[in-house]
C-alpha cells in the first residue's frame, strides 16, 4: 500500500515513453556507460526472458549466449542508463517466465515468431 506522497515521487522518475516489448521478444538494449568523463553507448543484444516489479521498480531480464556460455543481465526499464531497447523480433510466448531457457541448446531456444 503506498501513500500519496511516494506514487508521485515514483511518478517523476518515469520515463515518459516505456519501451514496449513482452517476454519472448528478441531485443537490442542500448546501455549508456560511463569510462572516466567519457559516455559510450554499448548494444547488449538478447531475448527477454522476465519482467518483473511495477512502476519505477520494474525490471526485465535479457539472456544471450556469449562465447559458448548462458550471460543474462537485469536491466530497470525506466532507468537513464537504459538509451532505448529495441525489438527485431517479436516472439510467442506461452509463460510469463523463460527460465526453462537456461536448460536448452541453441536450436532448441528459439521461440516462434509473431505472425502479424
Amino acid at each position: 500500500m503506498k501513500t500519496a506522497l511516494l506514487e508521485k515521487v515514483e511518478q517523476s522518475q518515469l520515463k515518459e515513453k516505456a519501451p514496449e516489448f513482452t517476454v519472448g521478444d528478441s531485443v537490442r538494449v542500448h546501455v549508456k556507460i560511463k569510462e572516466g568523463d567519457k559516455e559510450r553507448i554499448q548494444v547488449y543484444a538478447g531475448t527477454v526472458i522476465a519482467r518483473d516489479g511495477t512502476g519505477s521498480t520494474e525490471t526485465f531480464t535479457v539472456r544471450r549466449i556469449s562465447f559458448g556460455e548462458g550471460v543474462e543481465r537485469v536491466f530497470p526499464v525506466h532507468s537513464p542508463y537504459v538509451a532505448k531497447v529495441e525489438v527485431e523480433r517479436r516472439g510467442v510466448a506461452r509463460r510469463a517466465k523463460l527460465y526453462y531457457m537456461r536448460n536448452l541448446t541453441s536450436k532448441q531456444s528459439r521461440l516462434k515468431e509473431v505472425q502479424e
